[in-house]
């Protein structure tokens, strides 16, 4: 009993240090795999959170990309001489022909414009067609005149100018209209003044503006071909933005037929300026064959006229062009402007 006693109480001792033991070494492992699986799982989030920041980084770049606006593969300038020029054509004046068959052979305009499809046109063009009851003879020409300027590879706008009311025709004034109001669309580079009963024959007849004024009508069906009279200036006339401009358009004041050409011819003659023409065999017109329209007639006035153009050419033209736009319509073939552009003065 006295010999058990201290041993036991050694052995009592021993068990305690040996579990104290355990204890500690249990709570070290413990502390060691919760330590190492935090850290993991921790690792592992991270890793999913950058995985996920990532995705949605190329989902964003790719939405912005899609977003920005593609800019559209530039276009060579279209060649000087146009591919798709055929010559000398047979023209047709078919009676049966209808506004929907012009607009249907004319798909490819859009709000009455053209631009060739795989090239940039070397300039922008403005047809002016002054009109008062000749629908005829501008559906002729509509007819003809749109693929003419397409195989040239023009950049182009038809503006159909419509005088109101049955007061006396100004031709002269409906085109210094016509190219205010197209100047409001954009700054077209030429401008063609251009009668409705003239369908041009040939389309080596290039319709663009020269470094001089360009009269387009050397001949017509209805003259043999030849030139009217020299310095005829009349029917089909090309002349750029800025040189309209110097010469300060057209004068106002012809009401009725003839002489308003023969005034922009002095104006451009005053300015040093000097009229060029197209060959001969190229520039040559068909002529719609037509009575004198009513309200048209002869202007016996047009000689005085032109003897004052020197003095008064400064003040009367696009600076003193009064008119009041009655409507504009953008059909599939032109740009039907019309007008009131008043009366003569008594």
């Amino acid at each position: 009993m006295g010999l058990c006693s201290p041993v036991c109480k050694a052995l009592r001792r021993g068990k305690y240090v040996v579990l104290l033991l355990l204890s500690v070494s249990v709570l070290v492992w413990v502390a060691t795999f919760s330590s190492e699986t935090v850290k993991a799982v921790i690792g592992a989030t991270r890793q999913t959170l950058g995985k996920a920041e990532s995705l949605r980084d190329k989902v964003e770049s790719l939405t912005e990309a899609a977003a920005l606006p593609r800019s559209p593969t530039p276009k060579a300038q279209c060649p000087q001489k146009s591919p798709l020029l055929q010559g000398g054509i047979k023209l047709t004046f078919e009676s049966s022909l209808t506004l929907k068959d012009v607009e249907s052979e004319n798909s490819k305009l859009m709000d009455s414009e053209y631009e060739p499809a795989d090239c940039t046109a070397r300039q922008s063009v403005a047809i002016l067609i002054p009109h008062r009851h000749r629908e005829r003879h501008l559906l002729y020409l509509l007819h003809h005149l749109h693929p003419f300027l397409q195989r040239q590879q023009l950049h182009y706008a038809i503006y159909v100018i419509q005088q109101a009311g049955d007061v006396t025709f100004n031709r002269a004034k409906l085109l210094n209209v016509g190219y205010l109001e197209a100047l409001k669309d954009r700054s077209w580079d030429c401008f063609i003044f251009h009668d409705v009963d003239l369908v041009p024959e040939n389309d080596h007849n290039l319709y663009l503006c020269d470094k001089q004024p360009k009269h387009l009508v050397v001949g017509r069906n209805a003259t043999g071909y030849k030139l009217r009279y020299k310095g005829y200036f009349g029917g089909v006339t090309a002349m750029t933005r800025e040189q309209f401009h110097q010469v300060n358009g057209f004068s106002n004041t012809y009401w009725g037929w003839g002489g308003e050409d023969d005034d922009l011819r002095i104006r451009v003659e005053l300015q040093k300026m000097r009229i060029v023409r197209p060959p001969a065999e190229v520039a040559r017109y068909t002529m719609v064959f037509h009575k004198r329209d009513s309200g048209n007639e002869i202007n016996k006035d047009r000689m005085r006229l032109l003897g004052r153009t020197p003095r008064v050419w400064k003040k009367d033209g696009l600076n003193s062009c009064s008119y009041k736009t009655l409507s504009v319509e953008r059909l599939p073939l032109y740009v039907n402007v019309t007008v009131d552009i008043g009366k003569p003065q008594s």
